[in-house]
């Protein structure tokens, strides 16, 4: 079969397709004839960096559609032949994946694989910061980082069909504002003054929660940019910065809180949660309160097409790699 791995760090160009054996499944695991695998920002992280590598070559890859090919010792209510969607720990670029039974999901009644293969780590994610960390309540109102990506689309609906009060996009072009404004945001700032327009469009009140990829000094300003009893919730550290500590002398004075959620940790530490949780979510899609739109398709042997457009910074919505024909 074909895979896309990388031997060395470095640009697109290091991702090279390489031939390589079936995978045959392991006690608890399926394998899955893929047709389509979702594009992350994580996958850069780890070919430029080594986010999440263990060791080289690896094989990026987070989330997958297709058919269940082969199912391993142990494994109940998956069959071969069964069309699922999947979440992993890396490897989905592939023709052919092993995962976890307990992140392999039937296709959800109604979608398409293309459509199913943007959702295993968007919309768990999106519903995750909203709800099960963030407690939006109605009347609420959002500040959401990256509002024009895979997780900002679906934030932005999210936070609109959950009754709140405003929702507010930070992006870094006017293309992506006018995709976010398209996805529930009702005003779109700019990364470099979002602080300032947050105080502006809420009258110096501050908004009641922050969801923040980004982290470094825009997670301290967006912490600044909360009400009083507001919550920010870090979910990841595009910028690259190192960790920044925050503590009583910034929480105490208005009662502020900071957490954090990865959806790829929780898999890992309570699959049972993430298979609730995904479950949760994904019934947004299918009762259309979520429309998360694929905005470029790349084949599995032009993966370093898909990384430079997302690298780029000039994307939209979800990316994806056509495995299968």
């Amino acid at each position: 079969m074909r895979a896309v791995e990388f031997h060395e760090y470095g640009g697109p160009e290091v991702l090279k397709v390489v031939e390589s054996d079936v995978p045959e499944p392991g006690p608890g695991q399926v394998t899955i004839d893929a047709t389509y695998t979702g594009v992350n920002f994580a996958d850069l992280k780890a070919r430029v960096e080594g986010y999440r590598v263990d060791r080289l070559p690896f094989r990026p890859g987070l989330e997958v559609s297709g058919r269940i090919r082969a199912v391993g010792a142990g494994v109940t209510g998956l069959r071969p032949g069964q069309d699922v969607v999947a979440l992993v720990d890396s490897g989905a670029y592939a023709e052919v994946v092993a995962a976890g039974a307990a992140t392999v999901f039937p296709l959800p009644d109604g979608l398409d694989p293309r459509t199913a293969a943007a959702l295993p780590t968007v919309l768990p994610t999106a519903h995750a910061l909203l709800h099960e960390v963030g407690r939006l309540r109605a009347g609420e109102t959002v500040l959401v980082h990256g509002a024009a990506g895979g997780v900002g689309t679906a934030a932005g609906q999210l936070a609109r069909a959950a009754g709140a009060g405003a929702v507010y996009g930070v992006v870094s072009s006017p293309d992506k504002a006018a995709h976010a404004l398209e996805h529930g945001y009702d005003e779109v700032f700019a990364t470099g003054t979002f602080a300032a327009d947050v105080h502006r469009a809420t009258g110096g009140r501050g908004v009641d929660l922050v969801l923040d990829p980004v982290g470094g000094d825009t997670l301290r300003q967006g912490l600044g940019a909360l009400a009083v009893f507001g919550r920010l919730v870090s979910f990841g550290n595009a910028s690259g910065a190192e960790p920044w500590h925050v503590g009583q002398p910034e929480l105490y004075p208005h009662g502020r809180s900071v957490a954090g959620f990865s959806v790829l940790s929780l898999a890992r530490t309570a699959p049972d949660a993430l298979r609730s949780l995904a479950e949760r979510a994904f019934r947004t899609v299918t009762d259309g309160t979520v429309r998360l739109p694929v905005t470029a398709e790349f084949p599995l042997s032009d993966a370093a097409g898909a990384h430079r457009l997302l690298g780029g910074r000039t994307s939209t919505g979800k990316l994806l790699l056509r495995t299968a024909g």
